[in-house]
């Protein structure tokens, strides 16, 4: 649908250039305005290295940080589209709730009349073009520096330019247009204009894919006497429309989560658009009278249409955000995501997260410890365990003792549809954004991955002790029974300690479960040096039994060397980084 738009677009702007040269002034105007757009998108991706998704991430737990998080950024950024990308990056990868996403992108609503005041004061009060070339020069240069916040700052300079220039474009184009061809006389009054140009504004939205330059088009038209009031405020609130059905388009083909941000995306513009153009009339007037209070003349319809743009959506945001949570609990209603407890599909890997590389980091972490506990799953099978038994007891050891029931499982299998799959999935993943990290990042996505391998490898070592569990644990000599549940006990231990580990928010907690940690390496090492010794020498197993024990301890060995390694990445590190920083950086091991 939208490529058939941009050809009839395309179609419209030849016919228009070819009917009056004067209005190539304009198309251009608009074409140099959504680069700058672009540039200034980019510049602050570069300029702020993260430091904007991080706020995201952070900074949405509650209705009134996120609206508030969402009216700052897209004010600042000038970019509702960003912010956009951002939170349907975030929320697909499940960083941030659905009312914390709804929030931030009804607040950049409200954000973005920040341009409406820009290009209704400045951009056609002064000479605003003027101010675009020193602006230009110096973003070139700045572009040249090695540095990404200088890059940044080139861009955002850049950017700010090609905007300025842009709207004097518009400006001039509009002034040299009323020589030749008068639009105002296509002007429609009453509802069916209202209805006519709102559908103008919805559209042109969609098609040139930023209603900041459907905005600035407007402006600069009505400055210019091209655009009557009142169809100008239809295509402000078309505008509004066009930007809710981007990015439903974008969002539906994702996860049932960014789906859900969309209708209420859409559901919030189209709502405050109905009650905007039922009520028109009348906010008409209130505009009016808010203006004489602001001191704004009769006649400064630019001025005034920014008034407008930023009642009618500062009225929609604040009724809206009462409504956050029932709107919530309708959307996951609506949407109900698909559960499947066959857990080989991924769960976070979401193409439409990649375009914020720091989001699919975080994706990727996440879909690590998705494999985790997968592995976790069948590591506890291997060893004769459910985890329900053991996750969270205090004796483990009297647990071990009394589980002497037999689980089937073939590992093998288990491995090729649970394990290797969802590890292809996320080497295959993490190669999409992997260059567009910076080096700490990259050295962390690196980590990931080799505690994924490390998690794969882990249950490949668990085959064999699998069979010679399942065999002694049977036998009628107690001796070699014993050493096998000291094994059985040694592992559940491990990952019962990683799993308070993961669930640990305090760092000195953290630090001495990982003590623990290393204390049962070293218990599978007395086994496979000291004890087994022992019984050998009093006869209490025979020589078989006894290879069989060694081999055994080293793959137990093996596996806890392995589960330690992953929980360092996943939850160690994260967690004690400011105490084991340095420890870490010098290579030391748990």
């Amino acid at each position: 649908m939208k490529k058939y738009l941009s050809y009839i677009l395309l179609v419209l702007l030849g016919y228009l250039l070819y009917v009056n040269e004067d209005s190539k002034y304009i198309v251009a105007g608009v074409g140099i305005f959504i680069i700058g757009m672009h540039f200034m998108e980019d510049g602050f991706k570069l300029f702020s290295g993260g430091i904007l998704e991080k706020l995201i991430s952070k900074s949405t737990d509650t209705v009134f940080k996120s609206v508030g998080l969402g009216i700052t950024a897209t004010a600042i950024l000038q970019s509702s589209s960003l912010i956009a990308i951002i939170v349907i990056s975030f929320l697909s990868a499940k960083i941030i709730s659905l009312a914390g996403a709804l929030g931030v992108v009804f607040g950049s609503a409200v954000g973005t009349t920040a341009t409406t005041w820009i290009v209704s004061t400045l951009g056609v009060k002064i000479n605003i073009a003027a101010f675009s070339l020193p602006m230009i020069i110096f973003g070139v240069i700045f572009r040249f520096y090695k540095q990404k916040n200088l890059q940044g700052i080139g861009n955002i300079l850049l950017g700010l330019g090609f905007v300025f220039l842009g709207i004097g474009y518009m400006k001039d184009g509009f002034e040299e247009l009323k020589s030749g061809i008068d639009l105002a006389q296509f002007s429609v009054d009453g509802y069916w204009g209202i209805i006519i140009y709102t559908l103008v504004g919805a559209l042109a939205t969609i098609i040139i894919q930023s209603s900041s330059a459907t905005l600035a088009l407007t402006i600069t038209a009505l400055a210019t006497g091209q655009l009557i009031y009142i169809n100008a405020m239809a295509i402000a609130v078309g505008a509004n429309i066009g930007t809710a059905t981007t990015a439903a388009m974008g969002a539906m083909v994702s996860n049932a989560n960014s789906k859900r941000m969309a209708v209420g995306l859409f559901i919030f513009k189209g709502v405050t658009a109905i009650f905007t153009l039922s009520l028109l009339y009348f906010i008409i007037d209130l505009v009016d009278y808010l203006s004489n209070v602001f001191g704004i003349a009769q006649d400064d319809w630019a001025m005034k249409l920014a008034v407008f743009h930023t009642f009618f959506n500062l009225v929609g945001l604040i009724i809206f955000s009462f409504f956050i949570p029932k709107l919530v609990t309708y959307l996951k209603k609506l949407f109900v995501e698909d559960v499947d407890t066959y857990i080989q599909k991924p769960k976070y890997l979401d193409m439409e997260v990649v375009a914020v590389p720091f989001a699919a980091l975080e994706a990727t972490k996440k879909e690590t410890i998705h494999l985790y506990d997968n592995a976790s799953e069948v590591l506890s099978h291997a060893i004769m365990l459910h985890r329900h038994r053991y996750l969270g007891k205090t004796d483990i050891a009297l647990v071990v003792k009394e589980s002497t029931d037999i689980i089937e499982l073939n590992i093998d299998d288990f491995y090729q549809t649970r394990i290797k799959s969802l590890y292809s999935d996320i080497i295959d993943y993490s190669t999409v954004f992997i260059n567009e990290l910076d080096s700490e990042k990259k050295n962390y996505l690196y980590e990931l991955r080799s505690a994924c391998r490390d998690i794969a490898e882990a249950v490949k070592n668990t085959k064999e002790l699998q069979q010679n569990i399942s065999r002694y644990l049977l036998s009628n000599n107690d001796y070699i029974k014993d050493e096998y549940n000291y094994i059985r006990e040694a592992i559940a231990k491990t990952m019962n300690t990683i799993n308070e580990i993961k669930n640990s928010k305090d760092e000195i907690d953290v630090l001495s479960k990982a003590e623990l940690l290393k204390d049962y390496l070293k218990s599978l090492d007395v086994i496979a040096t000291g004890r087994i010794d022992v019984l050998i020498r009093e006869k209490r197993i025979d020589k078989k039994m006894a290879t069989t024990l060694l081999n055994d301890s080293s793959h137990a060995y093996n596996v806890i060397n392995k589960l330690i390694s992953v929980a360092k990445v996943l939850w160690i590190e994260d967690l004690t980084i400011k105490q084991l920083g340095e420890d870490y950086a010098a290579g030391k091991n748990l």
